[in-house]
């Protein structure tokens, strides 16, 4: 599999925050349901009054966002030589034949297409095979699960099972992982001599194995993430999850029937929390990374929506724009949005394409008004504490239990003050610098530096003036004596 120019959770959903609880009770779900399209459509009634200034900086910030060809061919040759390099090495790693059969899944933002300033992070999603028939016992919400097989096995996933010989490790599978990935780094060597790879620390809470590609030079910056995630392929989907992601209107019964025919992966991630049980110390989280991948690639109602010789839409841009914003609130107040995150935006994104369906809605030159209203609608989730996963409506996601009702006030007085001040963040945008190591240290030239250089020029011209006074008074002297 291989990465290419134009293709990709970073950080997805196995980043994100542990299950929120239920919302109850039943008639409250309903309501909850129903309320994003209603509100949505009602915002598109509305006409958005917007000045040219502020129409022109978006449009600019759009473009500004998009990734440098440079960086994306020399990213796609690194990540693609270490992707393909690790897939042989555990087809003919004999010490774990349950990794001999994996596979690559490629999700995240930078396969996506809506990866903004630089191609810094991938996902990679490691397939394993398990046996078809498995018990997946809900534990929060509908998004964590207790994986058990049906029947006791003598095949390779033996190795990961609890004592009780049924229950799925979720631990033993990231260890293993971990393990496989360490042995593999020791004799691999990245294309690019100037750079080496790196596992980080591991996270209890983080389902991958993450890994920074940096600098040959000690203590120097990470260029690039990698997340390799291991996951289970599982025929079937949960109880809590079986009736699919509502897109019938956007985009047909078709594709809902399609997306519900998909396996559908688990990652071993656990619960956050004092006092877990045993259960939920070996939890595995429902991922759709994959599908999300499927939705946001054919996003269009009309199914040529954006291909070569089709009508353009602003979908993508609108998410671009919409990540750009949060990232920089998370910029500008780490602590008091520290709960923030990408997904939060993604998932706004999807309820709103769900209900601002038709692709007229969404055409090039209404860019800023759509993008505006995003922004509000973010903000109206916020507001009544509501956001409702796209794929398990019961579980929301700013539940209390995982997004402080402080954080959430400060959250909707900052997307208030930005729609108020005319998105300031926007109009200044972090330096991003190129990735390639040899190109980095020439372009990390700051205003600073310049003034340092005047600085240090000037004084350079004093000393040589005073040296050259020196030099004339000593032979002045020698002549008179």
């Amino acid at each position: 599999m291989v990465v290419q120019d134009g293709l990709t959770p970073r950080k997805d959903e196995t980043r994100g925050k542990s299950s929120p609880p239920r919302l109850t009770p039943a008639r409250q779900r309903q309501k909850v349901k129903q309320q994003p399209s209603e509100e949505s459509s009602l915002v598109v009634e509305q006409s958005v009054s917007i000045s040219p200034e502020l129409a022109s900086l978006i449009k600019r910030k759009a473009k500004d966002l998009k990734i440098r060809q440079t960086d994306r061919r020399w990213a796609a040759e690194v990540v693609n030589d270490f992707r393909e390099n690790l897939l042989r090495f555990l087809r003919s790693c004999t010490d774990q034949p349950l990794f001999q059969s994996a596979d690559f899944l490629t999700t995240g933002s930078y396969f996506e297409k809506v990866k903004i300033h630089s191609p810094d992070e991938f996902d990679m999603m490691l397939k394993l095979q398990v046996p078809n028939r498995l018990t997946m016992t809900e534990l929060d919400g509908g998004l964590f699960y207790r994986i058990d097989l049906i029947r006791t096995t003598r095949t390779h996933i033996q190795a990961f099972l609890l004592e009780n010989q049924r229950t799925l490790s979720s631990s033993k599978v990231l260890n293993e992982t971990y393990r496989l990935v360490r042995k593999f780094l020791k004799n691999y060597k990245v294309p690019d001599e100037c750079c080496r790879w790196e596992v980080n620390r591991k996270n209890p809470y983080c389902p991958a194995v993450t890994l920074s590609l940096c600098r040959t030079d000690k203590n120097s910056d990470e260029l690039i993430s990698v997340d390799v995630v291991p996951s289970l392929e599982v025929q079937g989907w949960p109880v809590p999850v079986r009736n699919g992601p509502d897109v019938e209107n956007w985009l047909g019964k078709k594709v809902r029937q399609e997306i519900r025919g998909l396996p559908c992966y688990f990652v071993p991630k656990r619960l956050k929390g004092r006092n877990l049980s045993e259960d939920a110390k070996e939890s595995w989280r429902i991922s759709f990374s994959h599908i999300e991948k499927k939705m946001i690639t054919s996003h269009g109602n009309k199914k040529t929506c954006c291909e070569s010789n089709a009508t353009k839409c602003c979908r993508k841009q609108c998410l671009k724009l919409l990540k750009s914003l949060i990232e920089g609130l998370k910029q500008r107040f780490p602590k008091e949005l520290e709960d923030l995150c990408s997904y939060h935006g993604k998932t706004v994104f999807l309820h709103t394409l769900s209900s601002r369906f038709e692709d007229s809605m969404w055409a090039c030159e209404l860019l800023p008004s759509c993008f505006l209203q995003l922004v509000s609608a973010l903000e109206d989730h916020a507001r009544r504490g509501v956001l409702p996963h796209f794929f398990v409506p019961e579980c929301n996601l700013f539940s209390p239990a995982i997004f402080p009702r402080r954080a959430l006030a400060f959250l909707v007085n900052a997307l208030e003050e930005q729609q108020r001040e005319g998105l300031p963040l926007l109009k200044h945008p972090l330096p991003v610098a190129r990735l390639r190591p040899e190109t980095i240290s020439a372009e990390v030239f700051t205003e600073d530096d310049d003034q340092s250089a005047a600085v240090s020029s000037a004084v350079m011209t004093q000393l040589v003036l005073l040296f050259a006074m020196v030099l004339f008074g000593l032979s002045f002297l020698i002549q008179s004596m």
